[in-house]
């Protein structure tokens, strides 16, 4: 018999974290008819050998490489059989409450594709990127120029449910039907922008997206190395990927100004990561 709801999570060397995200689980699942899928991509910390003991209800899925996000989360959906999946970053702490709300507001709103909810910083404040805009080639450039109001949709209340354009693959809930119509992550991703991606193909496919006001905590970064030069090299790789996949079909006038814009953001990324190594090295007890 299917589950209500699938909850898969991609884990790489965060070991510590995932166990608090368990934890949480434990909690906010209790009464749901729910399973938890961890999908780990070879981490060298111990992740499964650890937590497998501790968490045998939990579904393990042991990669022997690390084969990004969007792949290994498509391993476990594709291995589900859930009315909703959950898509969750392991440096999340879950609300008691929150999945068991969102999955009342998805069963009251069959038009609902998917939906994320408020993301709070460690220190409590809600996280920009709980809401975000499609980043257009007018709304792309905007942001990289340092007006974020309208990537960020700031005319949204916190504390209401407000349709929005892009769910964050922190905290993804997604309906198997939506899925089965726009198709699963895009792998071509390898990790960054596959949450875009997706929330951009359920709007096209006539899905709404949702911002719900339910928290989480959501350590941000603290599962990506994001001071080294492949983060950048990444990040900036799936700018790229989204870009031409959905816009490349755009005048080259158009084009042309986003695609330098990209490539200028991510040499000045290693520029400055560049400077802070040489920093350090010349002055290493600072």
């Amino acid at each position: 018999m299917a589950k209500k709801v699938s909850i898969v999570i991609v884990s790489y060397n965060v070991c510590h974290l995932l166990d608090e995200c368990l934890q949480s689980l434990r909690k906010a699942l209790q009464g749901i008819d729910a399973e938890v899928w961890v999908v780990d991509n070879d981490s060298a910390d111990g992740t499964v050998d650890t937590l497998q003991p501790l968490y045998p209800d939990v579904r393990f899925v042991a990669n022997h490489e690390n084969v990004g996000f969007a792949r290994a989360n498509n391993q476990a959906i594709r291995q589900s059989d859930s009315e909703y999946v959950l898509l969750l970053n392991p440096d999340t702490v879950v609300g008691e409450t929150t999945i068991r709300q969102t999955l009342h507001f998805m069963d009251q709103h069959p038009e609902a594709g998917g939906a994320g909810v408020r993301m709070l910083t460690r220190e409590g404040t809600p996280a920009p990127e709980s809401r975000r805009a499609i980043p257009t080639p007018w709304v792309a450039m905007m942001k990289m120029l340092g007006f974020t109001k309208r990537y960020y949709m700031s005319h949204l209340s916190w504390d209401e449910p407000g349709r929005i354009e892009v769910i964050s693959g922190a905290y993804c809930m997604l309906r198997r039907k939506a899925l089965d119509k726009v198709g699963l992550l895009d792998e071509d991703f390898f990790m960054y922008g596959e949450d875009i991606d997706l929330s951009y193909r359920l709007l096209k496919g006539g899905w709404q997206n949702w911002y719900l006001p339910y928290d989480i905590v959501h350590y941000k970064g603290e599962s990506t190395q994001k001071s080294s030069y492949r983060y950048v090299h990444t990040f900036y790789q799936a700018m790229l990927i989204f870009f031409r996949k959905h816009y490349g079909h755009l005048s080259f006038v158009v084009t042309l100004p986003i695609q330098a814009a990209i490539y200028f953001r991510a040499m000045l990324a290693l520029m400055q990561l560049a400077t802070e190594r040489i920093h350090k090295f010349i002055h290493p007890h600072q």
